[in-house]
């Protein structure tokens, strides 16, 4: 497998107030799939428990937009295969605890990196940019369901936290910041973290790693001090 084969869009979200299903991204994603028709869509993450038939047709509705066909990996008869032979893959958001527990369940984690790695057009919102890094364990959602295992598809040397958030100045909330959470994970894990903030995304081209969109990105790495990046930088560690 070589790395600098690595296609890849790792977005935050899927949607930003104010405006559509993946209208934000829309004009990347036309580039980036421009050299196929059909995008294999992995609607396990279930975004408050829809089916997995009414998840695919929100994402067929985006993707009309730019004249995409979507299908439900759900819909073939052997998962594995499909991804085997999927020229293209859209990962969409929900509960991530979910999503890695049904990868692992019809055995498309370890498919899905080897396609990732030789070169398979890769997007992923929310729980399906989550799962692009070293593990799961910087996810925000609950542990509704138990995986068998924390780790995921290792495409990018760290872990992401979608949806990061800054804290309130003034806000009376007691619970921990997305800062404070992160820094628990680095008292025991050394993988650093990327903070993706709402209508950011990570552009992967081999081992080059572009940050995108409108906002900086908040960098963890253990026992250094949280630092920004701006849009337009590379990642590096």
């Amino acid at each position: 497998m070589k790395e600098q084969l690595k296609n890849m869009i790792i977005a935050s979200t899927s949607t930003i107030h104010g405006s559509s299903y993946l209208e934000y991204i829309l004009p990347t994603l036309k580039a980036f799939f421009e050299n196929t028709d059909e995008v294999v869509f992995i609607p396990y993450a279930r975004p408050g428990g829809i089916s997995h038939d009414d998840y695919t047709e929100i994402a067929k509705k985006g993707f009309e937009r730019i004249g995409k066909q979507v299908v439900g990996v759900h819909t073939f008869e052997n998962p594995v295969e499909a991804l085997k032979n999927a020229k293209a893959v859209f990962t969409g958001g929900g509960n991530t605890f979910l999503l890695v527990s049904q990868l692992y369940k019809f055995e498309i984690m370890p498919v899905l990196r080897q396609r990732i790695f030789e070169g398979l057009h890769y997007f992923g919102t929310s729980a399906g940019a989550n799962i692009t890094g070293l593990t799961m364990q910087t996810t925000n959602d609950m542990p509704i369901i138990y995986p068998p295992s924390f780790k995921t598809l290792g495409a990018v040397p760290f872990n992401i936290n979608p949806h990061y958030l800054d804290p309130v100045s003034g806000s009376k909330h007691m619970g921990e910041t997305r800062e404070t959470r992160i820094n628990e994970f680095h008292k025991i894990n050394t993988q650093p973290v990327i903070g993706l903030r709402e209508g950011s995304w990570l552009e992967v081209r081999g081992d080059r790693i572009l940050l995108q969109g409108e906002h900086t990105a908040r960098i963890f790495e253990q026992n250094k001090p949280a630092y920004e990046i701006e849009s337009g930088s590379e990642v590096r560690f």
